[in-house]
């Protein structure tokens, strides 16, 4: 009786370690953000690449859109690179040089860390950029992709 009760127990504790928990993995979901006050909900994902991209200035309402973005080599902008854009950072920061240089456009605006963001996101109308899943707070929401 004993035995089977430690081969259960050990059992249980193999599978409950090997199981990444799900809240876990969702925390680590990067996701599009903008300010609370924006009415808009959703965007289609070119749409959104094309904010990204500083092609689409304005939200559906005629709002001005402020771009918000982490350094190339920060982790959380390559995720949001590649996971949500399909693109590379480096590819990002070229259509970026592209446009200032030319005289064309401008590039989004710089912030040095998730706070930041988050700080900007929360203070600036129109504002969108991005976070992990577990960062949202009152001030900003999630812009889901349709």
């Amino acid at each position: 009786m004993s035995l089977v009760f430690i081969l259960s127990i050990f059992l249980l504790s193999q599978f409950a370690s090997a199981a990444p928990p799900v809240i876990e993995k969702q925390q680590n979901i990067v996701v599009p953000v903008i300010n609370r006050a924006n009415q808009q909900d959703a965007i289609s994902r070119n749409g959104l690449s094309a904010i990204f991209k500083m092609r689409l200035l304005r939200w559906n309402d005629g709002s001005a859109v402020t771009v918000f973005v982490l350094n190339d080599d920060d982790p959380l902008h390559k995720q949001f690179c590649k996971q949500i854009l399909n693109v590379f950072p480096h590819q990002m920061r070229r259509n970026w040089d592209k446009l200032v240089f030319s005289g064309s456009g401008q590039a989004p605006i710089l912030v040095e860390s998730k706070e930041e963001m988050i700080e900007k996101i929360e203070k600036t109308p129109g504002s969108v950029g991005y976070l992990n899943l577990s960062d949202l707070t009152n001030g900003i929401k999630r812009l889901d992709i349709k």
